[in-house]
Formats: C-alpha cells, sequence, structure tokens
C-alpha cells in the first residue's frame, strides 16, 4: 500500500499505523528528531529532486526490518547519522537503499540478537560525513580503526551471525572535500565472530580523509576497508579513489577479496597513506591506472600479512621521504608492474604496525619473511633519492625476477640492487646502474643466476663482502 505524505504530520501519523505501507514524499519535509521504519515499511520520493528528508538536531532514519529507503535526499549533520539500524531482531529479512543522496553516515552495524541480514545498496551518494565519533572500532596490528561514511558492520561476536551484503555504484565525498573518517568500510567482529559475505561491492568516486593527528600510530582510515570477519567476492573500483590524511590507506583489507579491480588512480595525499596494504588474502588484484602517493612515508603497496596470489599494477610512483614504491614481508605469487616503479624520496619517518620508523624509500624491497614467487617489472625501477635502494632484498626471497627496463639509482649513495641479510634473488639480464653509488652490492646474500647481468657504478659495480 502506498501512503503519500504532504507533511511531517502525515509522516509521523502513517509511521504509528500497524499496517505496513510504502511512504511516498510528496514534498521536502523537515523533522526536529529521528523517524523509525516500523518492520516492513518503505520510504521513497515522488520526484527526488523536490523531495529532502531533512533532520535539524539528531540522526535521520531507524530500520528494524524489511525496510527500503528509496529516491530521496537525506540530510543530516555530518556527524549524525542518516540512516542506522535501531533493532537486534534475530532476522531483518532485506534492508535495501537505493538511489539517495546523504549528508551523514549510513551506518548497517548489527549487535548480538541478530544473526541474519541481508543487505541491498544502490547508487548511493554520501555528500558530507564525519564518522569519528562511533566507539565501535575494529582493533589489530597495533591500531584502532575509524568507522566510515557508509558503514557495514556485524557486532555481533556469534559465529552464526552473518551479514550479506551487496553494494553497487557507492560515491562517498568530494574532490577537495573529503568525508571524514574512512570511506567505504566493511567489517566482521573480528578474526572469529560474526561475518559480512558478499557477492559485490563497487565504488564512483570515493575522497576519505582521516584526520588523524600527525605522530598518531595507532589509529588509522582508509578510502576502502575490507577488515577481518569479510568475504568479498568480487571488488570493483570504477571511480578515483583518494585520500588526503595522516594514516590514511587508499585500500587496505585485513579481510578476504577474490577478485578486485581498480579502473582508475589510486592516490594518497597524506603522511603514512599507502596505496594499496594488505594484512589479508586477496587472490586476484588489478590496478589498471597509476598508484600514486605524495605524503612522507607513503608507500605504493604493501604485503604485511596474509597474501596475494596473483597481482598486476600499471604503475606505482611515490614522491615522499621513506615512501617505498612496494614492499613485502610475507609470501605472495605472482606480481607484475606494467609502467615501471619510481620512487623520488629519501629517508624518512613512516608508520608500519602501529610504530613509527625511519626508512628509506627503495623503490622494492623484500624484508625477512617476504617471498614473491615471481616478480615481473616492465619499465624499471628508479630511484632518485639519497642513501635508497632501488631493487632491496633484505632477508627475503625472489624465486623468479624478470626485469625489463634498467634499475637505476640516481641519488648519492644510492645502491642499485642490494642483496643482504641472507636474502637470495637471481639477477638474470639485469641492467643495474648507481649513478652516485654502488651498481649491485651483495652482503651476506645469495644471487642464484647472474646470467646477462651488467652493473655500472660510480663506487662500483659489483661489490661482494
Amino acid at each position: 500500500m502506498i501512503t503519500k505524505i504532504n507533511s511531517l504530520v502525515e509522516l509521523l501519523a502513517t509511521l504509528n499505523n500497524s499496517q505496513p505501507a510504502t511512504l511516498e514524499l510528496q514534498t521536502s519535509i523537515l523533522c526536529p528528531y529521528s523517524i523509525t521504519l516500523p518492520s516492513g515499511f518503505s520510504i521513497t520520493g515522488a520526484d527526488k529532486e523536490k523531495c529532502i528528508l531533512s533532520f535539524s538536531n539528531s540522526d535521520g532514519i531507524g530500520l528494524t526490518a524489511n525496510n527500503e529507503i528509496s529516491n530521496l535526499i537525506i540530510q543530516t549533520n555530518p556527524t549524525n547519522r542518516a540512516i542506522y539500524l535501531l533493532s537486534n531482531f534475530p532476522d531483518l529479512g532485506t534492508l535495501k537503499l537505493k538511489d539517495l543522496t546523504i549528508t551523514g553516515q549510513v551506518q548497517i552495524l548489527t549487535r548480538t540478537g541478530t544473526n541474519k541480514t541481508n543487505l541491498i545498496a544502490e547508487n548511493i551518494d554520501v555528500v558530507a560525513c564525519d564518522a569519528r565519533r562511533y566507539s565501535e572500532q575494529p582493533q589489530k596490528y597495533g591500531v584502532n580503526v575509524y568507522q566510515g561514511a557508509f558503514t557495514v558492520y556485524n557486532y555481533n561476536s556469534e559465529e552464526k551471525s552473518v551479514i550479506n551484503a551487496t553494494l553497487t555504484n557507492i560515491s562517498l565525498g568530494r574532490k577537495g572535500a573529503p568525508v571524514i573518517g574512512s570511506g567505504l568500510f566493511v567489517a566482521g567482529f573480528g578474526d572469529n565472530g560474526g561475518s559480512v559475505l558478499s557477492d559485490k561491492i563497487s565504488t564512483r568516486d570515493i575522497y576519505s580523509n582521516g584526520m588523524i593527528p600527525f605522530g598518531q600510530p595507532d589509529m588509522i582510515t582508509a578510502g576502502v576497508f575490507i577488515l577481518n570477519g569479510t568475504k568479498i567476492k568480487k571488488l570493483e573500483h570504477t571511480g578515483t579513489t583518494t585520500t588526503y590524511g595522516v594514516n590514511d590507506m587508499v585500500l587496505d583489507t585485513w579481510g578476504h577479496v577474490e577478485k578486485w579491480t581498480a579502473d582508475k588512480a589510486i592516490t594518497s595525499y597524506g603522511p603514512s597513506g599507502i596505496g594499496f596494504v594488505n594484512f589479508g588474502v586477496v587472490d586476484e588484484f588489478e590496478a589498471k591506472d597509476k598508484i600514486e602517493t605524495f605524503g612522507l612515508g607513503a608507500r605504493g603497496f604493501n604485503q604485511y600479512d596474509g597474501t596475494v596470489g596473483k597481482a598486476t599494477f600499471h604503475s606505482i610512483v611515490t614522491n615522499g621521504n621513506g615512501s617505498i614504491g612496494m614492499q613485502f614481508s610475507k609470501p605472495v605469487g605472482s606480481i607484475t608492474v606494467l609502467n615501471g616503479v619510481v620512487s623520488h624520496g629519501s629517508q624518512g619517518q613512516t608508520l608500519v604496525k602501529g610504530v613509527i620508523m625511519t626508512l628509506p624509500a627503495d623503490g622494492i624491497s623484500v624484508k625477512p619473511g617476504g617471498e614473491i614467487k615471481e616478480l615481473n617489472i616492465s619499465g624499471g625501477i628508479t630511484t632518485y633519492g639519497n642513501n635508497v635502494h632501488s631493487y632491496n632484498v633484505e632477508g627475503g626471497t625472489v624465486k623468479q625476477l624478470n626485469i625489463d627496463g634498467q634499475v637505476t639509482a640516481n641519488g648519492q649513495n644510492s645502491i642499485a640492487v642490494a642483496v643482504s641479510n641472507n636474502g637470495k634473488t637471481p639477477l638474470a639480464n639485469v641492467s643495474a646502474i648507481s649513478k652516485q653509488g654502488i651498481a649491485v652490492q651483495i652482503s651476506n646474500g645469495k644471487v642464484t643466476d647472474r646470467t646477462g647481468l651488467t652493473a655500472k657504478g660510480t663506487k662500483g659495480d659489483v661489490v661482494e663482502n
């Protein structure tokens, strides 16, 4: 049954009816307090352009079960929730959000008592939001994570609790006017407990700023954060993804993503803002446009925990001191870069697992515990900073290496290729050049194949000790 709504009085009266109905707004309405959609109720706009549902002093619409919100502009204060859950029924049925322009947070957070939820969200645009006020935050690896402008969070510790989510065409923030906190945030209860399962998530343009003070090591955010307790079959970014803040990753996962693609640029402007960081399991990843970071200690790609089966990158460029192009601390499968890795910085501070450390802005770094089955680089590896390494195997292992293009170190005392700390790598057909340092330095490391290796350095071609 469709009930046409022309005023706040009619809206409140209809919500008190016992019979579920679809409320169709005919005009804009200002509410002085939050409203609740009873089970089975829906709310929509007859004309999205003229149907603005505003909340002047409170959160917006509370969902209970089997609700739908569509074809509306919803406006709260950016620090409030525009749409949120207000029940703990065992089964929330299907919650649908469609064709919405929103100021304020979308927070689908289930708690103890709710074991089954189906969420379908399509064409959601969050214009402005500040999601930092909420105390429910994932904790792992020495850090807490702020919620996002669009948050899906199973906060029920029972393992049988599941949110099944399909999220398509999610847009957050504006260029130069990012949402505050994380952008898209999807989380289960943790490594054990309630989960979030998704067949598909797709995003358009996302702009976020965590607003974290510089030097605070135990808080992070991300433009897109897929946290532990999640499993995503397909994750796709058809728009750009951009972050501006300190410790503000662009793409980050602690969960499991089967197939992950980014069609447009991945960009970070803030200190310690990594382009793509993986603590979870990613079966296949592809970045079809460049990953570029500008801040101090802002790395391009980091494999900290878990693994990546296959990853293909268009290119990776870092500009700040301490900003490593690619760093590996765990085993991965096939890694391919199609248009080179470039690092412009020298040494600088950066966030590593909740600790601020000083690192050189190496091009590629393979740390102890890092193992790459196959590393393919087209376009070479280039560094411009002083006292850095272009290709640095410092305790890790590279089993197969193919570099099309030169490995070049331009800065003072910078090394093109370094193998140390029991690190192992082939250097077959590698062309290493250091314009102000050593071309190839081997110190307590092993080069498994030197066939076709050429090296030229102003302070030594191949130096072994």
